[in-house]
C-alpha cells in the first residue's frame, strides 16, 4: 500500500474504479471478526485442509522483489506478531481495547465446506496467529463500531502466499458467510491485488467488502477486510460497521489499521529485527 501523509494510504483498494472492477469481476466473498469470537477473524488452514477446498495457485505477477522473510521459531513470531499488530490508536480517534483484547496465537479460524467459521488449532505452516481487538464504544445513539486486526506469521513465503490465495478462494466458494451464533456477512465482493500494481508497497493485497447482520444491533452494517502481505507475514485488519457508522469510517479505519502494520512489518524485517 502506498502512504500518503501520516501513514495513510493514498489510494482506497475499494473505492472508485476499483468497485467497478470489482462488479466487473463478479468476485464475492469475505469474513469477519466478532468482538468476542476470534473463529470470525481467523484466515488459517492448509490448503484443503478440515473442512476447505484446494485455494488457487499463489499469484506470480508480482513486480516488488518478496525478500522479506520472518521469524523461524514460536518466540520470535510471536514477538513480530505483538510489534505489529494494530493496538487502538492505529484505527484512528475514540478507539479502545475491547474486553477481550487478545485471542489465543495457537488457533485460527476455520472457513467449513457449509461456510461457517470455527476455532481451530493452527495447521504446521504458520507458526503464531494472533487478533486484536478495539472498539469505538456505544454513544450518543450510535452502536459500537468494533475492529480487529491479525497478525499471521508463517514458516515461509510459500505458506503465507497461499493463505492470501485461499482467502480469495473462501471469498468465491462462500459468498454468505456464518461467522458466529449471532452474525452473519452478506452481499460481499472481494478483489485481489498483486504487487507493483496500483503502486502498493505489499508483496501482495486482497479487499473485500460486504454487510454483516446480527441479532444484536439488527442491521445491515458495513463490512470491511483488507489484508497484506509481505514476505513469510500477513496483516489483516477487518471493521463491522454499527448505527452511526457509515462505509467511509469503516473504510478509514481498515485503511489506517493496514498502513500502520505494514510499515511496521517492513521496517523489521528489512532490518531483520525477527
Amino acid at each position: 500500500m502506498a502512504y500518503g501523509r501520516r501513514g495513510r494510504p493514498r489510494l482506497r483498494l475499494c473505492g472508485g474504479a476499483l468497485a467497478g472492477a470489482l462488479l466487473l469481476l463478479g468476485c464475492s466473498g469475505g469474513g469477519e471478526d466478532g468482538a468476542a469470537s476470534p473463529a470470525a477473524t481467523g484466515r488459517g488452514g492448509e490448503k484443503g485442509g478440515p473442512g476447505g477446498s484446494a485455494a488457487p495457485e499463489p499469484s506470480t505477477t508480482s513486480t516488488s522483489p518478496d525478500t522479506g522473510t520472518g521469524p523461524k521459531d514460536r518466540g520470535s513470531a510471536l514477538a513480530l506478531a505483538r510489534a505489529v499488530a494494530a493496538e487502538p490508536d492505529a484505527w484512528g480517534t475514540g478507539f479502545v481495547r475491547s474486553t477481550a483484547y487478545e485471542g489465543d496465537p495457537d488457533r485460527t479460524g476455520e472457513l467449513g465446506r457449509d461456510c461457517v467459521w470455527r476455532q481451530e488449532p493452527l495447521p504446521a505452516s504458520e507458526l503464531i496467529s494472533l487478533t486484536r481487538r478495539s472498539e469505538v464504544p456505544a454513544r450518543g445513539g450510535k452502536g459500537a463500531l468494533r475492529v480487529a486486526a491479525v497478525v499471521t506469521v508463517h514458516r515461509d513465503v510459500d505458506g503465507a502466499s497461499w493463505e492470501m490465495a485461499r482467502t480469495l478462494e473462501e471469498a468465491l466458494r462462500c459468498p454468505e458467510q456464518q461467522l458466529n451464533a449471532t452474525e452473519r456477512v452478506t452481499g460481499l465482493i472481494s478483489l485481489g491485488i498483486p504487487s507493483g500494481e496500483l503502486g502498493e508497497t505489499a508483496h501482495d493485497s486482497l479487499d473485500e467488502r460486504g454487510m454483516i447482520r446480527g441479532t444484536e444491533g439488527g442491521g445491515p452494517y458495513p463490512y470491511s477486510w483488507v489484508q497484506a502481505r509481505w514476505g513469510a507475514v500477513t496483516m489483516a485488519a477487518v471493521a463491522k460497521g454499527a448505527k452511526g457508522h457509515g462505509q467511509s469510517e469503516v473504510d478509514d479505519a481498515v485503511e489506517h489499521a493496514v498502513a500502520s502494520m505494514l510499515e511496521l512489518a517492513e521496517r523489521r524485517l528489512e532490518a531483520g529485527d525477527e
